[in-house]
């Protein structure tokens, strides 16, 4: 840890003060280390420094920002932006990569409308331990660095101790980022949006003939096998608007998300989804209508006929289809044993390399799923790979006896979700059925 040091750039600054504020986090009164993820922290090279934590200390050569959006909300389309979070700027590791350090709850920011900017330390403990047993599950996330108490409470349904997480991000660009660019700026805005996404993500396509046409490929491969990961292990986002989607395929925005016990395609946690749009069934068909929406924003640079560009834009939309199927069939296949069937990763070039399932075992998946949906089976026990999955009912007990100062539980439950098996988390609640009922909060 004595060699790691802030190596921070800030390429974003490169786009149009259109889309972002030049903000500092607001400072704190009695900041407290909650828990510190030293693996990552060694990853990425990043010091233990607990005050730049908390917002009181911003780093030297960094210059921090609110970063501006927009997005749609259950459908309908709004102005929104970073309203209690502040990017610190790039880390740059040694090995050159580059991750968005983002301190979420560091206060008031011009896109905090109503809001207090403050988080409280449930919720963002959740966020640490569901993104980083989607880190262990393989899945693409944002990760968790650390969280620490600020001293001072926040005013939700009652007084609760306020939080800050750091989150580290490939970055923080989102479907909600080019709607925004679409809505309120320029063709030109939404063109250096779109040059800087793949430079920063796609460098491999800066210089194609139809860099914008492969852009839209990637990404919708990305979220093709992302979603395929989410639904193989009954992970339930629960507020998937388009402003909660990453550009670079990667889960963010951890709010009233859950992982599924009884399997039933209709399930839905989050309290404020009150007609299940984000079931766990809907999630793919969510997920093509967000994609569509990014697509609109990249008409201009498809085709200068705007019916040719709407032409080749379904064409590519439709095909989420086809790329979901073959990345959640070739999972599904696996969890079951079935052979023959390699798991493949979206590369950064789309070819015939990603994986296929042959009909007959699509049809003992679907079959099998049939059969648990009947018996009103536990998910991850119907194969049960993985083993373990941090259990809706231990979580919150775990977050229950951290808002009491015992931070015990929650370094057992990520030990076990980290590998080390512990069979206390591997079961779900003695009546799953009640799960149904349960309901998480987005904590704003």
């Amino acid at each position: 840890m004595e060699n790691n040091k802030w190596n921070f750039d800030n390429s974003y600054l490169s786009l149009p003060e259109f889309f972002y504020t030049r903000q500092n986090p607001v400072p704190v009164r009695a900041p407290e280390t909650v828990i510190f993820n030293e693996g990552l922290a060694n990853e990425l090279a990043v010091p233990n420094q607990p005050q730049v934590f908390a917002g009181n200390i911003v780093p030297e050569n960094t210059e921090p920002i609110a970063q501006a959006y927009a997005g749609h909300q259950f459908g309908h389309f709004t102005m929104l932006g970073d309203g209690r979070a502040i990017l610190l700027g790039e880390q740059i590791t040694k090995e050159g990569e580059r991750f968005d350090i983002q301190l979420k709850g560091s206060g008031k920011t011009p896109y905090s409308r109503d809001g207090d900017g403050r988080a409280a330390l449930k919720p963002m403990l959740r966020e640490y331990i569901i993104s980083e047993a989607m880190f262990k599950l393989g899945i693409p996330t944002t990760r968790s660095l650390t969280v620490m108490l600020t001293g001072e409470n926040v005013i939700r349904e009652k007084l609760l101790p306020g939080a800050i997480l750091t989150r580290t991000a490939s970055s923080h660009i989102r479907v909600g980022t080019f709607e925004y660019a679409s809505r309120f700026g320029s063709i030109s805005d939404v063109r250096k949006l779109a040059d800087y996404t793949i430079t920063r993500h796609f460098p491999n396509l800066e210089n194609h003939e139809d860099k914008y046409l492969h852009f839209l490929k990637e990404v919708i491969n990305r979220q093709a096998y992302l979603i395929s990961k989410w639904q193989s292990v009954g992970f339930i986002h629960g507020v998937m608007n388009t402003d909660n989607m990453s550009i670079c395929g990667e889960t963010i925005d951890y709010g009233p998300c859950a992982f599924m016990d009884m399997y039933d395609p209709a399930t839905v946690f989050s309290s404020i989804d009150t007609y299940g749009r984000y079931s766990y069934g809907n999630q793919p068909k969510i997920a093509v209508w967000n994609l569509a929406r990014f697509t609109e924003t990249l008409l201009p640079f498809l085709n200068d006929d705007e019916d040719k560009a709407v032409k080749i834009a379904t064409g590519e939309i439709e095909n989420f289809h086809e790329l979901y199927q073959k990345y959640y069939y070739s999972e599904m296949s696996v969890k079951l044993g079935i052979d023959d069937i390699q798991v493949g990763k979206p590369s950064d070039t789309i070819n015939a390399n990603i994986p296929y399932c042959n009909s007959n075992n699509r049809k003992i998946v679907d079959e099998w799923l049939e059969e648990i949906k009947e018996k009103k089976s536990d998910y991850t026990n119907s194969f049960p790979n993985p083993i373990i999955v941090p259990r809706n009912h231990k979580v919150e007990e775990a977050l229950e006896t951290a808002e009491k100062g015992d931070l015990s539980l929650v370094e057992k439950l990520l030990e076990a979700l980290g590998g080390s098996y512990n069979e206390e988390f591997g079961n779900p609640a003695e009546q799953s059925e009640t799960s149904c009922r349960y309901r998480t909060f987005c904590g704003t």
